[in-house]
């Protein structure tokens, strides 16, 4: 049987999509910590560590004395940074430096307010209008309104009461409201996110705010029964703010920082920030409403990984393995002789008698355009099974070759 491989060319194009944007980087990130009630020693390096990933950003981190301390020591230069990160909950700042990050914002500069950032400030009146929604910090009726979804509107909410709340937390559905904004565009509209706080009950000016996304804080688990913002954007002055309340974080990042719906959303959310556009593609291993997608210490996977994982496939949840496999044959086969090396293992794949029908009809997909005579009798092993049989003879079909 003929190989056609003029098919890799076409294939290796049309899925470019599952490859990270590969850029040199173009901005300068800041990150600000250094107190928090939030574990800030374990969120602050992640979050250096992801907006590098992109290759899009250089960061630094710069912290505030601790708690008691000087902060009239605290005079970071924001002017040299294309987007502020603040991963900060804690005494307030100078007057000068936060007149000093106020010109920042009002002067074009981005800013991404991440998880419980937004607890912070309760009286700098500048900040809270760059944060569009605050909790806790005694925030309540004269802090602004409540600002949530219901029947698919938005509600301004002016009820007294206490600003900020969570349940216990779990893993839960984020919804986008913007599918055409930036940083969501091409975003699953129903995502699952990992175990992580569910904010509710936020309010604040909510002037000038955009909400992207929301999640509905379930009443089972101690919610406010109300469809939560989630991803908002703030403008102030001349400068753009991305505002995620996702991503509380465990040591080592833990499965609200792990999950890859936190990750893309605060790259593309810190992208925007920086320069009002979004370049990077949305990778393979996004979740949907099917489940959460993990990536686990932010390690890169190994083929090793890939092949062991996609054994043991089940179609209701992700297909991160399989897409890093398809990802890697198209980037990494150059000849016919690296395709065989990766047909060879989806055959034992194929012929494995642990790995689930889910995974072999995945294999069978993938060998349907770029499989040789080397998988056909593993292929037709397979359609003597009734499961198996459509899948196994679609296969063989698609690899006949053209006349």
């Amino acid at each position: 049987m003929k190989k056609q491989y003029i098919l890799v060319l076409v294939f290796a194009g049309l899925l470019a999509t599952f490859n990270a944007c590969q850029k040199s980087a173009e901005y300068k990130a800041l990150i600000v910590t250094g107190q928090n009630n939030h574990n800030w020693k374990a969120s602050s390096p992640v979050l250096k560590q992801l907006l590098e990933q992109t290759g899009l950003f250089t960061a630094e981190i710069v912290k505030t004395p601790e708690k008691g301390g000087d902060m009239s020591t605290f005079n970071p230069d924001f002017s040299k940074y294309n987007v502020v990160v603040i991963d900060y909950n804690g005494e307030s700042w100078s007057d000068k430096t936060k007149t000093a990050f106020a010109d920042y914002v009002n002067n074009g500069g981005g800013v991404v307010v991440y998880h419980g950032a937004n607890n912070s400030f309760p009286e700098w009146k500048e900040f809270n209008l760059m944060c569009g929604l605050g909790g806790w910090g005694n925030r309540s009726e004269k802090d602004g309104p409540y600002v949530y979804f219901k029947n698919d509107s938005m509600v301004i909410d002016t009820t007294a009461g206490r600003g900020g709340s969570h349940a216990k937390r779990h893993e839960f559905e984020v919804k986008i409201r913007n599918a055409e904004h930036p940083v969501t565009k091409g975003l699953p509209i129903h995502w699952m996110h990992g175990n992580d706080e569910l904010y509710s009950q936020l309010r604040g000016p909510a002037k000038n705010m955009e909400i992207l996304a929301t999640a509905y804080a379930d009443t089972t688990g101690g919610g406010s029964g109300r469809d939560e913002p989630m991803l908002m954007t703030i403008s102030y002055g001349k400068g753009r703010i991305f505002h995620t309340v996702l991503g509380h974080a465990d040591e080592g990042g833990g499965p609200a920082m792990e999950c890859a719906g936190f990750i893309v959303t605060f790259q593309r959310g810190a992208e925007w920030a920086a320069s009002g556009k979004v370049t990077q593609k949305i990778p393979y291993d996004f979740p949907n409403a099917a489940g959460v997608s993990i990536r686990t210490g932010f390690k890169e996977l190994t083929l090793a990984d890939d092949m062991a994982m996609i054994e043991k496939y089940d179609i209701t949840k992700s297909t991160k393995y399989f897409a890093d496999l398809q990802s890697r044959i198209r980037n990494e086969a150059k000849t016919a002789q690296d395709y065989q090396q990766f047909e060879k293992l989806m055959i034992k794949v194929l012929e494995s008698k642990e790995a689930t029908d889910d995974s072999k009809k995945l294999i069978l997909g993938e060998l349907s355009w770029m499989g040789s005579d080397l998988c056909i009798p593993a292929i037709k092993e397979l359609a003597k099974n009734a499961g198996l049989k459509d899948a196994a003879e679609f296969a063989l079909a698609r690899m006949q070759p053209t006349k």
